[in-house]
Protein backbone atom coordinates (compact mmCIF):
# COMPACT_ATOMS: atom_id res chain seq x y z
CA UNK A 1 0.00 0.00 0.00
CA UNK A 2 1.07 3.55 -0.91
CA UNK A 3 1.97 5.91 1.55
CA UNK A 4 0.12 9.65 1.78
CA UNK A 5 3.72 11.36 0.82
CA UNK A 6 4.33 8.91 -2.47
CA UNK A 7 3.23 9.84 -5.71
CA UNK A 8 0.05 8.38 -6.36
CA UNK A 9 -2.47 8.38 -9.50
CA UNK A 10 -5.92 6.76 -9.90
CA UNK A 11 -6.89 5.19 -12.99
CA UNK A 12 -10.12 3.97 -13.77
CA UNK A 13 -11.55 0.54 -12.78
CA UNK A 14 -14.72 0.90 -14.32
CA UNK A 15 -17.51 3.23 -13.49
CA UNK A 16 -19.64 1.12 -11.18
CA UNK A 17 -16.64 0.70 -9.12
CA UNK A 18 -15.92 4.21 -8.81
CA UNK A 19 -19.36 4.77 -8.26
CA UNK A 20 -20.05 2.10 -5.91
CA UNK A 21 -16.48 3.28 -3.85
CA UNK A 22 -18.46 6.81 -3.47
CA UNK A 23 -21.72 4.90 -2.24
CA UNK A 24 -19.72 2.93 0.47
CA UNK A 25 -18.10 6.93 1.36
CA UNK A 26 -21.63 8.39 1.75
CA UNK A 27 -22.90 5.13 3.61
CA UNK A 28 -20.28 5.64 6.18
CA UNK A 29 -20.71 9.03 6.53
CA UNK A 30 -24.50 8.59 7.35
CA UNK A 31 -24.31 5.54 8.84
CA UNK A 32 -21.83 7.13 11.25
CA UNK A 33 -24.18 9.26 12.73
CA UNK A 34 -26.86 6.68 14.30
CA UNK A 35 -23.84 4.60 16.42
CA UNK A 36 -24.72 5.92 19.46
CA UNK A 37 -28.22 5.07 19.69
CA UNK A 38 -28.94 7.56 22.37
CA UNK A 39 -32.18 8.34 21.31
CA UNK A 40 -32.03 12.24 21.28
CA UNK A 41 -33.24 15.00 18.60
CA UNK A 42 -30.44 15.94 16.41
CA UNK A 43 -29.96 19.38 18.40
CA UNK A 44 -29.14 17.98 21.84
CA UNK A 45 -25.84 19.00 23.14
CA UNK A 46 -25.50 15.04 23.53
CA UNK A 47 -26.11 13.96 19.91
CA UNK A 48 -24.32 17.06 18.12
CA UNK A 49 -21.25 16.24 20.11
CA UNK A 50 -21.26 12.57 19.63
CA UNK A 51 -21.57 12.73 15.69
CA UNK A 52 -19.30 15.05 15.57
CA UNK A 53 -16.73 12.92 17.16
CA UNK A 54 -18.35 10.31 14.29
CA UNK A 55 -18.00 12.14 11.12
CA UNK A 56 -14.55 13.44 12.04
CA UNK A 57 -13.47 9.69 12.59
CA UNK A 58 -14.77 8.82 9.10
CA UNK A 59 -13.19 12.17 7.41
CA UNK A 60 -10.04 10.60 8.81
CA UNK A 61 -10.37 6.96 7.53
CA UNK A 62 -11.67 8.24 4.24
CA UNK A 63 -8.09 8.87 2.69
CA UNK A 64 -6.73 5.59 3.96
CA UNK A 65 -9.17 4.19 2.42
CA UNK A 66 -8.24 6.24 -1.02
CA UNK A 67 -4.62 4.56 -0.45
CA UNK A 68 -5.67 1.14 -0.64
CA UNK A 69 -7.10 2.22 -4.25
CA UNK A 70 -4.50 4.16 -5.75
CA UNK A 71 -1.80 3.14 -8.23
CA UNK A 72 1.61 4.25 -7.66
CA UNK A 73 2.29 7.29 -9.91
CA UNK A 74 5.75 8.88 -11.15
CA UNK A 75 6.60 12.20 -11.35
CA UNK A 76 5.05 12.43 -14.81
CA UNK A 77 1.91 11.01 -13.94
CA UNK A 78 1.64 11.26 -10.09
CA UNK A 79 0.36 13.40 -7.11
CA UNK A 80 0.50 13.50 -3.33
CA UNK A 81 -2.61 12.12 -1.75
CA UNK A 82 -2.01 15.81 0.53
CA UNK A 83 -2.99 17.59 -3.29
CA UNK A 84 -5.65 14.79 -4.62
CA UNK A 85 -7.28 15.84 -1.31
CA UNK A 86 -7.08 19.72 -1.80
CA UNK A 87 -4.45 20.28 0.83
CA UNK A 88 -1.81 22.06 -0.68
CA UNK A 89 -0.07 25.09 -0.80
CA UNK A 90 -0.04 26.70 -4.09
CA UNK A 91 -2.20 29.74 -4.75
CA UNK A 92 -4.31 29.16 -1.34
CA UNK A 93 -5.15 32.86 -0.51
CA UNK A 94 -6.84 32.88 -3.89
CA UNK A 95 -8.08 29.39 -3.23
CA UNK A 96 -9.60 30.61 -0.30
CA UNK A 97 -10.96 34.07 -1.02
CA UNK A 98 -11.94 34.40 -4.65
CA UNK A 99 -14.33 31.40 -4.73
CA UNK A 100 -15.60 33.05 -1.39
CA UNK A 101 -16.22 36.25 -3.11
CA UNK A 102 -18.07 34.93 -5.99
CA UNK A 103 -20.73 33.15 -3.46
CA UNK A 104 -21.16 36.16 -1.51
CA UNK A 105 -21.69 37.83 -4.67
CA UNK A 106 -24.78 35.50 -5.58
CA UNK A 107 -26.23 36.21 -2.51
CA UNK A 108 -25.98 40.50 -2.78
CA UNK A 109 -30.39 39.93 -2.54
CA UNK A 110 -29.83 38.00 0.76
CA UNK A 111 -26.99 40.44 2.37
CA UNK A 112 -28.94 43.51 1.72
CA UNK A 113 -31.89 41.86 3.38
CA UNK A 114 -29.32 41.42 6.43
CA UNK A 115 -27.89 44.72 5.68
CA UNK A 116 -31.97 46.38 6.18
CA UNK A 117 -32.77 44.53 9.19
CA UNK A 118 -29.58 44.31 11.68
CA UNK A 119 -27.58 47.84 10.62
CA UNK A 120 -30.76 50.29 9.12
CA UNK A 121 -33.44 48.74 11.63
CA UNK A 122 -36.14 51.14 10.82
CA UNK A 123 -39.41 51.47 12.80
CA UNK A 124 -40.90 48.39 12.41
CA UNK A 125 -38.13 46.72 10.62
CA UNK A 126 -38.33 42.93 9.59
CA UNK A 127 -36.01 40.47 11.29
CA UNK A 128 -35.21 37.73 9.09
CA UNK A 129 -36.16 34.57 10.38
CA UNK A 130 -33.06 32.38 9.30
CA UNK A 131 -31.00 34.75 10.56
CA UNK A 132 -32.29 35.16 14.13
CA UNK A 133 -31.89 31.19 14.41
CA UNK A 134 -27.94 31.72 13.32
CA UNK A 135 -26.47 29.81 17.06
CA UNK A 136 -23.94 31.86 19.10
CA UNK A 137 -20.25 31.60 18.61
CA UNK A 138 -20.28 29.65 22.31
CA UNK A 139 -22.74 26.96 21.47
CA UNK A 140 -21.95 23.79 20.21
CA UNK A 141 -24.24 24.44 17.59
CA UNK A 142 -21.98 26.83 15.67
CA UNK A 143 -19.27 24.55 15.84
CA UNK A 144 -21.33 21.89 13.59
CA UNK A 145 -23.29 24.27 11.62
CA UNK A 146 -20.81 26.01 10.46
CA UNK A 147 -17.20 24.50 11.09
CA UNK A 148 -17.58 20.47 11.41
CA UNK A 149 -20.12 20.15 9.43
CA UNK A 150 -18.87 22.49 6.03
CA UNK A 151 -15.66 20.66 6.57
CA UNK A 152 -16.06 16.99 6.90
CA UNK A 153 -18.72 17.21 3.87
CA UNK A 154 -16.55 19.08 1.59
CA UNK A 155 -13.72 16.68 2.41
CA UNK A 156 -15.74 13.80 2.28
CA UNK A 157 -18.23 14.17 -0.52
CA UNK A 158 -16.14 16.39 -2.90
CA UNK A 159 -11.91 15.52 -1.56
CA UNK A 160 -12.63 11.91 -1.44
CA UNK A 161 -14.96 10.94 -4.26
CA UNK A 162 -14.17 13.25 -7.01
CA UNK A 163 -10.23 11.71 -7.18
CA UNK A 164 -11.91 8.39 -7.59
CA UNK A 165 -14.71 9.69 -10.93
CA UNK A 166 -12.81 11.66 -12.43
CA UNK A 167 -10.85 9.13 -13.94
CA UNK A 168 -13.10 7.40 -15.84
CA UNK A 169 -16.21 10.27 -16.17
CA UNK A 170 -14.20 13.24 -16.88
CA UNK A 171 -14.58 16.39 -15.19
CA UNK A 172 -17.59 17.60 -16.16
CA UNK A 173 -19.92 14.57 -15.91
CA UNK A 174 -18.04 14.60 -12.07
CA UNK A 175 -19.03 17.57 -10.98
CA UNK A 176 -22.74 17.09 -12.02
CA UNK A 177 -22.54 12.86 -10.50
CA UNK A 178 -20.75 13.77 -7.59
CA UNK A 179 -23.50 15.90 -6.15
CA UNK A 180 -26.37 12.87 -6.12
CA UNK A 181 -24.34 11.27 -3.34
CA UNK A 182 -24.22 14.57 -1.31
CA UNK A 183 -27.93 15.21 -1.99
CA UNK A 184 -29.24 11.65 -1.21
CA UNK A 185 -27.06 11.81 2.36
CA UNK A 186 -29.42 14.61 3.41
CA UNK A 187 -32.85 12.50 3.09
CA UNK A 188 -31.18 10.78 6.47
CA UNK A 189 -33.24 13.62 8.36
CA UNK A 190 -36.25 12.17 7.57
CA UNK A 191 -35.98 8.98 9.37
CA UNK A 192 -35.80 11.38 12.74
CA UNK A 193 -38.45 13.21 11.92
CA UNK A 194 -40.52 10.12 11.31
CA UNK A 195 -39.30 9.30 14.52
CA UNK A 196 -40.37 11.87 16.52
CA UNK A 197 -43.29 12.75 14.52
CA UNK A 198 -43.55 16.42 15.10
CA UNK A 199 -45.36 16.95 12.14
CA UNK A 200 -47.63 15.18 9.05
CA UNK A 201 -45.73 12.99 7.06
CA UNK A 202 -46.28 14.97 3.76
CA UNK A 203 -45.07 18.03 5.87
CA UNK A 204 -41.56 15.82 6.50
CA UNK A 205 -41.34 14.27 3.22
CA UNK A 206 -41.72 17.64 0.93
CA UNK A 207 -38.59 19.64 2.56
CA UNK A 208 -36.71 16.37 2.24
CA UNK A 209 -37.49 16.52 -1.57
CA UNK A 210 -37.02 20.04 -1.54
CA UNK A 211 -33.52 19.74 0.44
CA UNK A 212 -32.19 16.71 -1.64
CA UNK A 213 -32.76 18.91 -5.33
CA UNK A 214 -30.82 22.20 -3.39
CA UNK A 215 -28.11 20.03 -2.22
CA UNK A 216 -27.36 18.81 -5.00
CA UNK A 217 -27.72 21.75 -6.45
CA UNK A 218 -24.74 23.15 -4.16
CA UNK A 219 -22.69 19.91 -4.45
CA UNK A 220 -22.45 20.81 -8.21
CA UNK A 221 -21.57 24.35 -7.60
CA UNK A 222 -18.77 23.22 -5.08
CA UNK A 223 -17.57 20.14 -6.58
CA UNK A 224 -16.74 22.97 -9.82
CA UNK A 225 -14.96 24.98 -7.50
CA UNK A 226 -13.26 22.02 -6.09
CA UNK A 227 -12.04 20.41 -9.59
CA UNK A 228 -11.38 23.98 -10.94
CA UNK A 229 -9.13 24.78 -8.02
CA UNK A 230 -7.67 22.17 -6.93
CA UNK A 231 -8.24 23.23 -3.25
CA UNK A 232 -10.52 22.37 -0.05
CA UNK A 233 -10.38 25.68 1.28
CA UNK A 234 -12.58 27.51 -1.03
CA UNK A 235 -15.39 24.78 -0.97
CA UNK A 236 -15.39 24.72 2.46
CA UNK A 237 -15.41 28.51 3.43
CA UNK A 238 -18.72 28.78 0.78
CA UNK A 239 -20.32 25.75 2.38
CA UNK A 240 -19.57 27.45 5.96
CA UNK A 241 -20.73 30.94 4.20
CA UNK A 242 -23.98 29.23 2.53
CA UNK A 243 -24.79 27.47 5.94
CA UNK A 244 -24.85 30.98 7.48
CA UNK A 245 -27.49 32.72 4.87
CA UNK A 246 -29.39 29.62 4.46
CA UNK A 247 -31.68 29.67 1.42
CA UNK A 248 -33.23 32.70 0.49
CA UNK A 249 -36.16 34.04 2.53
CA UNK A 250 -38.11 34.91 -0.99
CA UNK A 251 -41.43 34.71 1.11
CA UNK A 252 -40.14 37.73 3.33
CA UNK A 253 -39.60 39.68 0.81
CA UNK A 254 -43.29 41.11 0.27
CA UNK A 255 -43.07 42.05 3.77
CA UNK A 256 -40.79 44.78 2.83
CA UNK A 257 -41.53 48.75 1.19
CA UNK A 258 -41.96 48.86 -2.31
CA UNK A 259 -39.15 50.68 -2.99
CA UNK A 260 -37.12 47.97 -0.88
CA UNK A 261 -38.79 45.24 -2.49
CA UNK A 262 -37.34 46.60 -6.18
CA UNK A 263 -33.95 47.13 -4.83
CA UNK A 264 -33.98 43.44 -3.22
CA UNK A 265 -35.23 41.62 -6.25
CA UNK A 266 -33.51 43.72 -8.42
CA UNK A 267 -29.71 42.43 -6.10
CA UNK A 268 -30.88 39.00 -6.46
CA UNK A 269 -30.77 39.05 -10.42
CA UNK A 270 -27.70 41.27 -10.53
CA UNK A 271 -25.77 38.91 -8.29
CA UNK A 272 -27.01 35.67 -10.26
CA UNK A 273 -25.65 37.35 -13.67
CA UNK A 274 -22.39 38.64 -12.15
CA UNK A 275 -21.95 35.18 -9.96
CA UNK A 276 -22.42 33.34 -13.61
CA UNK A 277 -19.97 35.59 -15.58
CA UNK A 278 -17.05 35.52 -12.75
CA UNK A 279 -17.38 32.35 -11.57
CA UNK A 280 -15.14 30.92 -14.65
CA UNK A 281 -12.48 34.13 -14.78
CA UNK A 282 -11.96 33.71 -11.26
CA UNK A 283 -11.52 29.55 -10.91
CA UNK A 284 -9.15 29.35 -13.56
CA UNK A 285 -7.51 25.84 -13.51
CA UNK A 286 -4.68 27.24 -14.80
CA UNK A 287 -4.06 30.06 -12.26
CA UNK A 288 -4.33 27.00 -9.56
CA UNK A 289 -2.81 24.92 -10.77
CA UNK A 290 -5.47 22.55 -10.47
CA UNK A 291 -4.45 18.94 -11.03
CA UNK A 292 -7.73 18.02 -12.34
CA UNK A 293 -7.12 19.79 -15.22
CA UNK A 294 -3.33 18.84 -15.75
CA UNK A 295 -2.73 17.38 -19.21
CA UNK A 296 -0.51 14.58 -17.63
CA UNK A 297 -4.05 13.27 -15.83
CA UNK A 298 -5.94 12.68 -19.19
CA UNK A 299 -9.13 13.20 -17.42
CA UNK A 300 -10.31 15.93 -20.05
CA UNK A 301 -11.68 13.78 -22.09
CA UNK A 302 -15.33 15.21 -21.45
CA UNK A 303 -13.91 18.65 -21.81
Amino acid sequence: MATSMTLLRFGCSGVFRACFSCILIAAAYVGSLYLWRSGLPRDHPVTIKQRILSVLAVSAMCPFGLLLIAEDGTESQGYSMWQYLGLRGEAFLSAAVLPLLVTMILFLGPLYMMYLDYLVEPEGAIHIRKMHNVPNTNHILWLRNYIVAPFTEEFVFRACMLPLLTPCLGTTSSIFICPLFFGVAHIHHVSEKLRFRRRQDEAIWLPAIFQFFYTSIFGAYSAFLFIRTGHLIGPFLSHAFCNIMGFPALDQIPLYPANQRAIIWSLLVLGLVLCLALLAPMTNPEYYQSLFYMEDMKILNVQ
